[in-house]
């Protein structure tokens, strides 16, 4: 019994001592070093920011709504591929997009919606006839907006400090086509038709009253509609009073069709029109009765000299991201959100209140042209370029100041 114990106590024994010598064979805890550096700082934040962004992407001109939108949407893509600080935090840019329909209520009405989003600056809307009403609410609501095209000259002369446009105004893109009407058209007996929108009968007065200034004779003034579609009889009665000049104040939609029926009517004039007009849709919509050189039209914006090259570079790569030409506005849209985000950046804010009166000191280069605004909200010294059709393109006449 004795012996039976031993032999079970000596194999204890040497579980024991394996174990230890298993504990020994285990590597060392490693010496105490210096302090390891401190982890790096987590990245910035991100600050979402919402721009807002609303044309008439449905209805007649929705050609118009869609081709600004697209420049929307570029801008915002580009932004965020920089990775762009609003003070400490990396912005990360929403465009929340709206269709207006040109028509004014629905303007208004998606710009409250807009508002009750709180969305951080607007770029919009197209038409000035939208542009002004919902120009009230943005104000109301201290957000500040940039029009990328309303030429209407009340949108900036309300008083509002948040209302900017990047294009020049009627006062300038009609006053300049009235007195090209006349000296240089060498127009003696001078027509004009209106839409009786706010951009269609503001366009067409400064017209008229530059047209007057410069020596031409006005023989008469007609009015239509930004819907309608038969001009017959207002363009009878213009016809049997010989004008050599026919001015129309609307958009492209109703001027194509209208230049057809001027055609049938064997009206021998110059057809002219602002940027309303002045599309590449236009001899799609006017078709054969588009004669060479017959119109002659200007854009609210434009560019020369050094510039001229950063504008053909958005418009060749607007075509390759969306297979469609730039049709006006896009590069003007596109400008604006990069104006509201500089500006941001600048007042390392994206708050409305804080960065607003950045917007006024900004000195923006963009691909449009170097950008800065008047004590109205103006563009200084803005550009108009001139241009008619040939062989169903549209080719440029002029940039002038």
């Amino acid at each position: 019994m004795q012996l039976k114990w031993t032999a079970v106590a000596l194999a204890a024994l040497t579980l024991v001592a394996c174990g230890k010598k298993e504990e020994a064979a285990a590597p060392a805890a490693p010496a105490p070093t210096a302090a390891a550096p401190a982890p790096a700082a987590p990245p910035a934040s991100t600050l979402v920011v919402k721009i807002g962004h609303v044309g008439p992407t449905s209805g007649a001109i929705a050609h118009l709504g869609k081709d600004n939108e697209l420049g929307a949407k570029m801008a915002i893509e580009d932004l965020n591929a920089k990775g762009l600080k609003i003070g400490d935090k990396v912005a990360k840019f929403e465009l929340l997009a709206e269709d207006d329909a040109g028509d004014p209520k629905q303007g208004t009405a998606v710009a409250q919606k807009l508002v009750d989003s709180k969305v951080n600056g607007i770029v919009g809307h197209l038409n000035s006839g939208t542009t002004i009403p919902a120009s009230k609410l943005y104000s109301d609501a201290g957000i500040p907006q940039i029009s990328p095209s309303a030429t209407n000259p009340k949108y900036t002369r309300q008083g509002f400090k948040t209302a900017f446009r990047v294009v020049a105004d009627d006062t300038q893109l009609g006053g300049t086509l009235g007195k090209y009407a006349v000296e240089t058209l060498k127009g003696k007996n001078i027509a004009v038709i209106d839409d009786r929108t706010a951009y269609g009968q503001g366009v067409a007065e400064e017209f008229e009253k530059a047209a007057k200034a410069a020596g031409g004779t006005i023989v008469g003034h007609e009015f239509t509609t930004d819907k309608s579609t038969d001009f017959n009889a207002i363009l009878t009665k213009l016809k049997s009073a010989k004008p050599d000049v026919l001015f129309f104040g609307g958009m492209d939609a109703v001027g194509g069709p209208m230049l057809k029926q001027v055609k049938q009517l064997g009206l021998n004039v110059k057809f002219m029109g602002g940027d309303g007009l002045c599309t590449g849709e236009l001899p799609k919509l006017a078709g054969d009765a588009i004669g060479e050189e017959m119109v002659v039209c200007a854009e609210a914006g434009g560019v020369d000299g050094d510039f001229k090259q950063p504008l053909e570079d958005f418009k060749a790569k607007f075509k390759t991201k969306n297979g469609v030409d730039v049709q006006i506005y896009a590069p003007y849209v596109y400008d604006a959100v990069n104006v509201l985000a500089e500006a941001m950046v600048k007042a390392g804010s994206s708050e409305p209140e804080k960065y607003l009166p950045e917007i006024g000191k900004l000195q923006y280069k963009g691909v449009t042209g170097p950008i800065a605004f008047d004590e109205k909200g103006d563009i200084k010294n803005g550009a108009l370029t001139l241009f008619t059709y040939k062989g169903g393109v549209r080719t440029q006449i002029a940039v002038v100041r």
